[in-house]
C-alpha cells in the first residue's frame, strides 16, 4: 500500500494523471508568454533545496573540503554517479529547448518570418551568453545543495541505497526534520513540473523541425495539432 501512495498519502497514479493533465492543458491553452512566466515562478521552488540544506546543519568545513579536494571515483557506483552528473548537465534536449524558446521570444517581439529572425547582433549574443551562464550557475548551485543535504544526512548515517525520490525524502525526515523534508518534497514537485513540459516540448520541437510541422507554444491547437500531439503523447508516456 505504501508503494501506491506519495509523501502526502495520496494515490500516486491519480496524482500523476492529475499533474499530467495540468501540464498538457497549460502547454496547449496558455500563450507562450504566460507559459514562460509560469515556468519562471516554478523555478523559485528550487530554493527549497537550498533552505533544506541549511536546516540539516551541515559540517561546512567538511563540505568545502569535499568540493575543493575531490578524489577519483573508487568503485563502479561512484563512476556511475559521475557519469549521471555529467549526463544531466550536458543534455541534448536542452539545445532544442533553448534555441526553440529563443525563436518563441522573437515571434513575440513581432519577428514572425524567418528572414526577420535571421542573424543576431553582438548585443543579442552577449545577452544570451549571460542568460545561459546565470541559468547554468544557478542550476548547478541548487544541485550542490541537494548533494550537500544528502551527504550530510543520508550518506553520513550509512543510507546509500536510495531507489526513488520518495525514499530520499522519507529518509531525510528523522535526520533533518519535518520542515526540511517538506521543502525537499516541494522542490521535487517543482522540478517535475519544470522538467516534464521541457522534455515533452523539446521532443515536439525536434519532430516538428524534422517533418516541417507547424510549431510553437503561441499556435492554436487546431493549427499545430501534430506539435501539441507529441507534447500530450510524451506526457502520457
Amino acid at each position: 500500500e505504501d508503494a501506491k501512495t506519495d509523501l502526502l498519502g495520496w494515490n500516486r497514479l491519480l496524482v500523476a494523471i492529475g499533474l499530467g493533465m495540468v501540464v498538457c492543458s497549460s502547454t496547449v491553452f496558455f500563450s507562450y508568454r504566460r507559459f514562460a512566466s509560469v515556468l519562471k515562478w516554478l523555478a523559485l521552488t528550487l530554493g527549497g533545496y537550498v533552505i533544506a540544506a541549511f536546516l540539516t546543519h551541515p559540517d561546512w568545513s567538511e563540505g568545502w573540503k569535499g568540493v575543493f579536494q575531490p578524489h577519483w571515483p573508487r568503485d563502479p557506483a561512484e563512476w556511475s554517479t559521475l557519469v549521471a552528473l555529467l549526463g544531466t548537465t550536458i543534455s541534448p534536449y536542452l539545445f532544442f529547448w533553448q534555441s526553440s524558446e529563443e525563436v518563441e521570444e522573437e515571434k513575440c517581439e513581432g519577428k514572425v518570418s524567418i528572414p526577420a529572425r535571421s542573424g543576431a547582433t553582438q548585443s543579442e549574443i552577449r545577452t544570451r551568453q549571460i542568460d545561459v551562464g546565470i541559468g547554468t550557475f544557478i542550476s548547478n548551485l541548487v544541485m550542490f545543495f541537494v548533494m550537500l543535504s544528502c551527504a550530510m544526512t543520508l550518506h553520513k548515517t550509512g543510507v546509500t541505497k536510495i531507489e526513488s525520490a520518495r525514499e530520499a525524502a522519507v529518509a531525510l525526515r528523522p535526520l533533518a526534520g519535518t520542515f526540511a523534508t517538506t521543502l525537499y518534497s516541494l522542490g521535487l514537485i517543482g522540478v517535475g513540473m519544470l522538467a516534464i513540459p521541457t522534455l515533452a516540448g523539446s521532443s515536439a520541437y525536434m519532430l516538428a523541425e524534422t517533418f516541417n510541422w507547424r510549431q510553437g507554444l503561441n499556435e492554436k491547437f487546431g493549427v499545430a495539432r501534430k506539435f501539441y500531439g507529441v507534447v500530450i503523447a510524451s506526457v502520457a508516456a
